[in-house]
């Protein structure tokens, strides 16, 4: 049998067409223990995310913040008047948990911004090779204590894309194991929520999926010799009951599908309101942003927030 190809198909659109006949590419990763290595390919990668989504001509203003030591890029979208009481949106980015930091975060935090009409605090957690886990959740639960103690766990969004997904997830794990309230809804989009890469589409989806390819890598540099059966580190695995509203996102070429629908199954079972949307021929992360079907899945994100968003009479702060 010869090496099969997965042309795109006429269901989608031509923007979507488009992006499926690009081809990312095999990647090789460094030797575990080569740091500089490590560090150079994560440059090199949040450079070109700057490149791609520039923000200058957006019409969003980004703030810098320092939250109890953890580095926070709050983006309002010029649309969002500010408000005493205005729910804001604790979100996540992603980059494999490896790269996505930095000025690639605050580009990235801008664009979820304008996609959700939120008011965004996208957090630049911490990342290995210099900051394993669990640094990164260290930095989550921190933001997220003081925003729940500012403004009420009502006016609070939690999500996150891909890896974005994993941190937004084990964080609501530990909130909850910390005895803190949980959010009112929770976004994950194609969330990387497994790092054991157990579930069906990674490997009925490999290859497909013209985006990603297995993170085993990195998820080993990430976990640092720690478990990746840990719940807070593969938090499909954990306990999810007394979750908020959750919406969660994925495409029938996404190598996370598995990790998606199989987190959509679990929420349920755990009695958990849960939103899942799959979109025809869509692989990981969408069809680069600005797609009908990319716009279709933003207005269906902003749907879900605006019916999970409580009226600002009833939000109550706690501590």
């Amino acid at each position: 049998m010869g090496e099969r190809t997965f042309p795109a198909p006429s269901t989608v659109s031509e923007q979507a067409r488009t992006w499926l006949a690009f081809d990312g590419g095999d990647l090789t990763y460094p030797a575990a223990e080569d740091t500089e290595a490590w560090l150079a390919m994560a440059e090199q990668a949040n450079r070109s995310t700057v490149r791609r989504f520039p923000i200058a001509e957006l019409p969003v203003t980004v703030e810098d913040l320092d939250v109890d030591g953890a580095t926070v890029y709050a983006a309002r979208p010029h649309e969002v008047e500010e408000e005493a009481d205005e729910p804001v949106f604790l979100w996540m980015h992603p980059g494999g948990l490896l790269v996505g930091g930095g000025d690639a975060c605050r580009a990235t935090t801008a664009r979820t911004a304008l996609s959700t009409g939120v008011l965004t605090w996208g957090l630049d957690y911490r990342l290995p090779p210099l900051h394993p886990y669990p640094a990164a959740l260290d930095d989550a639960i921190a933001v997220y204590r003081r925003l729940v103690r500012e403004r009420g766990p009502s006016r609070v969004f939690v999500g996150g894309d891909s890896a974005g997904g994993n941190i937004a997830t084990a964080l609501l794990l530990r909130a909850k194991d910390a005895g803190l309230p949980m959010p009112a809804a929770l976004v994950l989009n194609s969330p990387q929520v497994d790092l054991t890469e157990a579930g069906d589409t990674f490997q009925t989806l490999a290859g497909v999926d013209n985006v990603l390819r297995s993170l085993r890598e990195p998820n080993a540099l990430y976990a640092a010799g720690a478990d990746v059966r840990e719940p807070y580190l593969s938090p499909l695995l954990g306990d999810l009951s007394g979750f908020p509203p959750t919406f969660l996102r994925s495409g029938t070429r996404d190598l996370f599908l598995s990790n998606t629908v199989r987190l959509h199954r679990n929420l349920r079972g755990a009695g958990v309101e849960a939103e899942l949307h799959v979109f025809e021929a869509m692989p990981h992360g969408g069809f680069g942003g600005d797609s009908p079907e990319d716009r279709e899945a933003a207005a269906e994100q902003r749907h879900f927030l605006k019916k999970h968003r409580a009226p600002a009479a009833t939000s109550t702060a706690n501590s």
